[in-house]
Formats: structure tokens, sequence, C-alpha cells
């Protein structure tokens, strides 16, 4: 790639990040903080748009200001950079802006073999910053040639705390029992399920913006990245999947629906779906982790807001979407996350494993009020206590309900209340 050309792309993009916006302070950025003075490369790691330059730009101001070189590669004009063009890109910046220690690099697994070049900045005393929408990619790269030394920070869309400062509301503990606070937070977790938390979507409510993420993360993070023939199937693949969020994964099932060569091929499609975060997929919980990997698996989206834009849309199941969203909440404050179903078939939406012990069994429901479903719920969480000798179990419903004085063990709790605290 011509240096003259490196020289420009760097400029403009130095131009143009001195006038975007800071946005609201994102929950990831405290763990940040406590990882800017190890010597380690950070990995910010999420999925096309939900803020990660953002949150560099949030790092830069708050910790090093004019200290650092930023280059972001998903520029088009990246598209003939090689690895030998790093060396160039190296001496631009030098040139450009004198000796700095500290590199911000966005979207730079887009570039053959760019961990060879992060090796040798990192083993010359700085701290490299890295954003990447492919998960998959930048663990094996990394745990090739910098084993040991990096940590990835995951960024999910906004969460409803954030979806709140978003939109500057404010609350405290005393505002669940105040009439007018209340509604208005109820009113917010509403508008929270419909919307989702991408920023660039909550800005413009122009459904364009996730259908145009959507194709992006289909062909340019998987089709393009994995070069998959079966365009069509993968397609109908990933419309099926965002369609049942909640639903068991059946391989044969879509192997067949789809036309597909084996149930391998429909394994490897999900793992790139998965890999560029688009969807996610829930283990089973076993004792046994071999036994584990062969038990059907569960799959969430990424966001409520893009599938409520893309699949097919639900007809009376609103739990799902309550279910995803207590999902991608999990997922921020836990690092073990299955799901269970007891010695009689009786399935529990959530456990949560701490090292070797379950420590908390979560289940997920619009509503208590039908005698039926309340029964079902308390019935399920009770069984898989008592089998796994877990202490403490929690409901989660859409609205405040009244806990069953038969299961003092079992809490009660509103999600969007439980979403704040």
């Amino acid at each position: 790639m011509d240096k003259d050309v490196i020289k420009q792309v760097v400029l403009e993009q130095e131009k143009a990040e001195k006038t975007a916006a800071i946005g609201i302070e994102r929950e990831q950025l405290a763990i940040i903080d406590s990882l800017v003075p190890l010597p380690h490369v950070i990995i910010i790691s999420g999925v096309r748009r939900c803020g990660k330059s953002t949150l560099m730009r949030q790092i830069l101001k708050k910790h090093y200001e004019d200290q650092i070189y930023f280059v972001d590669f998903e520029d088009e004009r990246f598209v003939q950079f090689t690895t030998q063009d790093f060396n160039s890109l190296y001496e631009t910046l030098i040139e450009l802006y004198g000796l700095k220690h500290v590199f911000f690099f966005d979207e730079i697994q887009n570039i053959q073999d760019w961990e060879l070049f992060v090796r040798r900045i990192h083993r010359e005393k700085n701290k490299v910053f890295i954003t990447g929408s492919n998960a998959s990619l930048l663990s094996s790269e990394l745990s090739t040639r910098l084993t040991g030394r990096h940590i990835v920070v995951e960024l999910l869309p906004f969460s409803f705390k954030e979806y709140l400062k978003y939109h500057q509301i404010t609350y405290n503990e005393k505002s669940f029992s105040i009439t007018q606070e209340r509604a208005i937070l109820k009113r917010y977790f509403n508008d929270f399920l419909e919307n989702g938390g991408m920023p660039e979507y909550l800005e413009h409510k122009n459904p364009l913006v996730l259908q145009n993420v959507y194709e992006n993360i289909l062909y340019k993070d998987v089709i393009a990245r994995y070069e998959v023939k079966e365009v069509k199937a993968m397609r109908e693949l990933a419309l099926d999947l965002l369609s049942n969020i909640g639903a068991p994964l059946s391989y044969t099932k879509i192997k067949n629906n789809l036309n597909l060569g084996s149930v391998n091929t429909v394994k490897n499609y999900i793992h790139y779906l998965e890999s560029a975060y688009l969807i996610f997929t829930l283990d089973r919980f076993s004792f046994s982790v071999s036994q584990q990997t062969l038990l059907q698996k569960k799959v969430y989206a990424i966001d409520t807001g893009l599938v409520k834009q893309i699949a097919f849309h639900f007809s009376k199941k609103q739990g799902r979407y309550l279910e995803n969203t207590v999902y991608l909440e999990l997922r921020r404050r836990y690092k073990e996350i299955f799901y269970y179903k007891t010695e009689d078939n009786l399935e529990v939406d959530f456990l949560i494993r701490e090292g070797t012990k379950v420590v908390l069994l979560i289940q997920v429901t619009e509503s208590l009020k039908d005698p039926k479903t309340r029964e079902r719920e308390y019935k399920a969480l009770f069984k898989a206590m008592k089998e796994l000798n877990v202490e403490h179990g929690l409901i989660l419903t859409q609205e405040e309900e009244q806990a069953n004085p038969e299961f003092p063990e079992i809490r009660v709790a509103a999600i969007y209340q439980w979403l704040l605290f």
C-alpha cells in the first residue's frame, strides 16, 4: 500500500476522531480502568455498532489524552493493506506525531497476520488496545501469538442501566416505591424491550440502521470471512435462529430443513454466527463435561431490538424477549451460565456456576398470575434446588408479584428492578 495513502488515511481519521461523540460512559469502562496499569494487550470485543469505538474514545480521554496512536482498519481504503505495510504505518505514525507508546487499533482483525505486528510492538513495551467484532478470530490468533499476554473485555449493546442513562432518567432504590417514578421506569423498560440497546439505532430510530447492521454481520463477518458457499441456507439459518430465541437447537432438524450436507456443517454455521456476536448458544448443565457437550443447546440473540426488526414476529411470546434480556444481563454479570433440566425433565431457564459450585437458579416468566404457570415455575425451580443443593432461587417476572409463602427460599422480583440493582 502506498505510504502517501496511509498518511492521508491516518490524518483524516485523526480529524474525524477529534469531533466524534464521546457518548454516555459505558459500564465496562470501570473494568478497563483496572486493566490500564497492566502490561497486557487489551481486547474490546463485541458485535458491530455496539459502541466499541466510543468506549475507546472514553479510555483515551480518561487515561491518555494525546499520548496515543489511533488507526481504524474498518476504513475501506485499507482494503489493500497487508502485513508488510505495518512497518510503513508505524513509520508514518512516528513521522506525524512523534514517538508514542500507546496504540489504539479498531477492527485490526481485518488485516491478515495482524497479530505479528501487535506482538512486535507489545514486546517493545508499548500498551496496545484493540477492538474487534469477531470473537473467534481474536481469541485464536492472540492465543497463538500472545499466550497469557492479553485480556478480553466483552462489550454488549446498552444494558437497561445504560439505556436509562442515555435517556437521562435517574433513579434510586426509593423510586420503586413512588408511583410516578415507578411508572416511568416501567415505561422505559417496555421501550427497552422493544428498541434494544444498539446506540446508533437509539439515536435515529430508523429500522434501516438495524437492518444494515444485520446485513453487514451476515455478509462481511460471516459469509465473506468464512467463505460460506451456501449463502441462501446461511441467511435462512440466521433468520430462523433469531425467530426462535430461547428455544432449543436441533442440529438434525436444521440440517434437514435447510438441506445442508451434514450436522457438522450446521454446527460450523452456528459457530460463525456466534463468533460474529449475532447469536449466543447456551449449554445445558451437567456435572460431566463430556456429556454436557452432547446435550441440546438453547439460542439467544445479541439484541431484542434487532430481533424485532429482522426476525419473524412472535405471537404471544413476550416471555422470550424477557428471557433474552435476562440472558444478556447475566452474561454481563457472570462467566458461567447454563440452563438446567431436572431428573424428571423440568426446565430451569438459567443456572449460575462459580468455580465448582452452583450458586443461583433463575426462572423467567411473563407473569405468575395463572395458577398453572405459577405451579410449573415453582415446581421446576424447587426441584432443581434440591437436586443441586442450591439454597436460593429467583423468579423474574415482567411486573411485581407476590412470592409464594410455601417456598421462602425462592424470591420473586420484577425484571426491570433486578436489572438496575
